[in-house]
C-alpha cells in the first residue's frame, strides 16, 4: 500500500506503521534490509517525515 501524504500525526504515525508492517512480513523497507528491528524503526521514522515534508 502506499504511503498517504500529509503532515498530521496521524498520517505520519500511519505511514510508520505500514513501513514496519512491511518490514516485519518481508524484511525489507523500500530496497534495504536493515539489522535489528530498532534500526528498521528508525529508518521508517525517517522515511514517513521525508514523505511529510516535514523535520523532526
Amino acid at each position: 500500500m502506499p504511503l498517504k501524504k500529509g503532515k498530521s500525526k496521524k498520517i505520519i504515525s500511519e505511514n510508520i506503521e505500514e513501513l514496519m508492517h512491511s518490514y516485519h512480513q518481508n524484511g525489507k523497507i523500500g530496497t534495504s534490509t536493515p539489522e535489528s528491528n530498532e534500526k528498521a524503526q528508525k529508518q521508517a521514522i525517517a522515511i514517513a517525515f521525508d514523505v511529510a515534508n516535514t523535520k523532526k
